[in-house]
């Protein structure tokens, strides 16, 4: 189901509804600017058969928040697209089995890549964001979500860096082999190492030799005090958010956000974890329909689709919106100050909200953060600007360590 070309790649055939609040001056003040995001989940979606990142696709339709057009659409310029791997058994087996899974959906990011030679670019250092803009290109930068691919070898973070990776995290959901999670698993039984195991302190080292950004999202409170403190180059929350607007272990406090801009980190606000969300049997069915789109009949489709929107008009999957948004991304503004605040959105890993469903309704930030009496300077500093300082930071650590 493609739209036709010219309303895939073109601004002003954004749906009204999607930027109702952006002026053509806002419009424009966020078309010049550099926009990444820390982390787009979209890479789950390259191995779904007949699914083409090129074309235009739609939330309800598919589930999907991001894809070539839509990134066009909202200004998106790029980000760190993400090779996930979900926890599982701390054995070889587990770690062999991760590690074939890691590789494979990085070899999948290349092929897009490579697919899409005038419309992508890969990014591997700071100043490659500048240059890829410039020639009208997507920017794409790598990160690993969830080290437990890497088992108990460290070598394997060299082998990543040379495909290309330049951010990671420790850990996900459920305790590791590095560290533990703010989310452990029911088996887990609580904290497993108290902050970083052994090997995972040996991680941060590796992490800083190499200059990769390390990322502490998903790690524990214990773990991301042990983080700023280790590392050599601050760290970044590539997708988190403030625990004063929702308490929920995925969020952090406002003591921990202070210290994170002490250390000269960066939060990059996500659009998940602001309320509880609708996880009913009957909205699960609904996702298992949904992610078969492709498979369904044009009869299914349309009935799918009146059953979201029959259940939405019960009890929507989020009550979470754009106000509530932009309540909480200002919070950790003044919180951390606006050196250290961006965005990660969680697009494609469950992320957004009413009135942020995807990527082509971004530039609904910038006309919000205008009104609020932001420059233009200070929100490029949101977009790319803080993120490139971390990535800038790493590499120039690497470097001096050596020549040193």
């Amino acid at each position: 189901m493609r739209l036709p070309l010219l309303a895939s790649v073109v601004l002003l055939a954004i749906p009204a509804s999607a930027h109702e609040t952006v002026s053509s001056a806002d419009r424009l003040a966020h078309e010049e600017m550099l926009v990444l995001d820390t982390h787009l989940d979209t890479p789950v979606h390259f191995e779904r058969p007949g699914w083409d990142f090129s074309d235009w696709h739609e939330y309800d339709w598919d589930f999907t928040q991001t894809d070539i057009p839509r990134m066009q659409a909202g200004g998106l310029d790029g980000g760190f697209f993400v090779i996930y791997t979900p926890q599982g058994p701390l054995t070889p087996e587990g770690f062999a089995k991760a590690r074939e899974s890691a590789l494979f959906r990085g070899q999948a990011i290349q092929r897009v890549v490579h697919q899409n030679p005038d419309k992508l670019a890969f990014a591997t250092r700071a100043e490659d964001a500048a240059r890829i803009h410039a020639s009208g290109k997507r920017i794409v930068y790598q990160s690993i979500e969830n080290s437990y691919p890497l088992g108990q070898d460290l070598s394997l973070l060299e082998t990543f860096y040379k495909m290309g990776v330049r951010m990671a995290g420790p850990v996900h959901n459920g305790n590791n082999q590095f560290a533990d999670s703010s989310r452990p698993s029911t088996e887990d039984k609580g904290p497993r190492w108290n902050g970083l195991s052994p090997l995972g302190r040996r991680w941060v080292e590796e992490m800083n030799r190499l200059g990769m950004v390390i990322d502490g999202s998903h790690a524990s409170d214990a773990a991301f005090d042990q983080l700023i403190r280790l590392s050599k180059t601050p760290i970044v929350l590539s997708h988190s958010g403030p625990r004063a607007m929702f308490d929920h272990p995925r969020n952090i406090s406002d003591d921990r956000m202070r210290a994170l801009a002490r250390s000269g980190g960066v939060m990059q606000m996500n659009t998940l974890f602001l309320v509880a969300h609708d996880t009913s049997p009957e909205r699960s069915a609904l996702h298992d329909r949904q992610e078969r789109w492709l498979d369904l009949t044009p009869a299914e489709r349309r009935q799918l689709v009146a059953d979201i929107a029959a259940l939405n008009a019960q009890r929507p999957y989020t009550p979470a919106d754009f106000e509530l948004f932009m309540k909480a991304m200002l919070h950790a503004i003044r919180v951390m100050g606006i050196d250290h605040v961006g965005l990660g959105a969680d697009w494609d890993g469950n992320g957004g909200l009413q009135g942020l469903w995807d990527v082509s309704y971004i530039p609904k930030i910038t006309a919000r953060l205008r009104r609020e009496g932001f420059s233009d300077a200070d929100i490029q500093k949101i977009w790319s600007g803080n993120v490139l300082r971390l990535l800038r930071q790493a590499e120039q650590y690497s470097q001096s360590q050596a020549s040193g």
